[in-house]
């Protein structure tokens, strides 16, 4: 063992490894001598061929990888010291790249959509980079993920918003990948990490939702649309009719997708003026009126300089009070109006969604 141990004190000195990497391999070497006298023949087949050469390759990996140097070495030991295929053991487990990555920010990416009967799902894959976003294979792990999501069961939305889907169920659900880089059937967790590993970025599925309908619509708008379902905005919109179902009805598809793309430009945060929050109607009421007083007006004045206000806020926040992107002449609820007079057939709308790409987080400084 001695003898042993001076040729892997050369072996270590020829290899220049950190001083990190020596105790980890002489610790690792120290466990193999010990199992070898039991009779383990894998690892004493280690200790047997361990050479410069078997140094340098662990520690390759090990850089390439990033992943802990008893994982490395056994990955190599189990593929026979075959680099590539240790790689891919390593990826398999998750043990490679991309855990390093994982502190650096994910603010890019797409959106992918999914629909089935009745319900539509969309989920945010996201990137570091934009050069990621574009690339094919993330692309072709976005659109499967989101189509994945529709196996999950899925949960009224209440009204006014959509629901979000359970990340966990998610990464837990099994899906195949098509893409000849990637390694086919696996969960949406390990699909990602493949993913990540190969792409050398933090790629990470950041959230989804779903809306869904038994009777209405739900409508789509996908703004900066790279394929078909995949956009880095996407404007979500359910209609309901007031009787019957909404199925194979041309004209109530138009206006469906028009008002999507209404809710992708005009960025409403509320249905109606009934769901703002009593929260919200304080503290801007509060503002106003400090902002109305400090012009000195009388009391009553100022009352009506509140009012006006408010209305101006429900405009710009309240979906059905926005004006119309298309036709500015009419707000939200007009249009739906008009749709009644015209067809005979009076739909509301239930449920909105809008999301865009990394939205709410940290950019990278430059």
């Amino acid at each position: 063992m001695q003898a042993a141990a001076e040729m892997a004190c050369n072996s270590v000195r020829r290899a220049s490894l950190h001083p990190y990497l020596v105790r980890q391999l002489f610790s690792v070497m120290s466990k193999d001598h010990a199992v070898a006298g039991s009779g383990a023949v894998g690892e004493s087949r280690f200790t047997r061929g361990f050479s410069s050469d078997s140094a340098l390759q662990i520690k390759a990996l090990r850089e390439r990888t990033g992943a802990p140097i008893k994982d490395v070495k056994a990955a190599l030991l189990q593929c026979g010291w075959d680099a590539e295929s240790a790689m891919l053991e390593l990826r398999k487990k998750g043990l490679t790249a991309a855990r390093r990555k994982e502190n650096r920010v994910a603010a890019d990416g797409l959106l992918a959509v999914a629909n089935a009967k009745g319900v539509t799902t969309v989920i945010e894959m996201n990137s570091e980079t934009d050069f990621v976003a574009r690339n094919e294979m993330f692309r072709h792990l976005a659109t499967r993920v989101a189509k994945s999501a529709l196996s999950l069961q899925a949960q009224k939305s209440e009204q006014g918003s959509a629901t979000a889907l359970d990340l966990s169920a998610l990464e837990a659900v099994k899906l195949k990948l098509e893409h000849e880089k990637l390694s086919g059937e696996s969960t949406v967790k390990e699909a990602v990490t493949e993913v990540a590993a190969i792409m050398g970025e933090n790629v990470r599925l950041r959230r989804g939702f779903f809306i869904s309908s038994e009777t209405g619509i739900v409508s789509s708008y996908l703004h900066a649309s790279a394929d078909p379902g995949l956009a880095r905005v996407v404007g979500l919109v359910t209609l309901e009719p007031e009787h019957g179902t909404l199925e194979g009805q041309d004209a109530e598809a138009q206006i469906g997708s028009a008002l999507a793309m209404h809710v992708v430009a005009a960025k409403p945060l509320f249905l109606s003026r009934e769901l703002v929050p009593e929260t919200y109607l304080h503290r801007e009421t509060d503002v106003f009126r400090s902002q109305a007083l400090s012009s000195g007006k009388p009391s009553n004045v100022v009352d009506k300089m509140v009012q006006g206000r408010l209305r101006k806020y429900f405009e710009e926040t309240v979906l059905l009070e926005q004006k119309f992107v298309v036709n500015d002449s009419m707000n939200v609820q007009a249009v739906l109006d008009d749709h009644h007079k015209h067809t005979g057939r009076r739909v509301h709308i239930s449920n909105f969604l809008r999301l865009e790409v990394g939205e709410g987080m940290q950019q990278k400084d430059e």
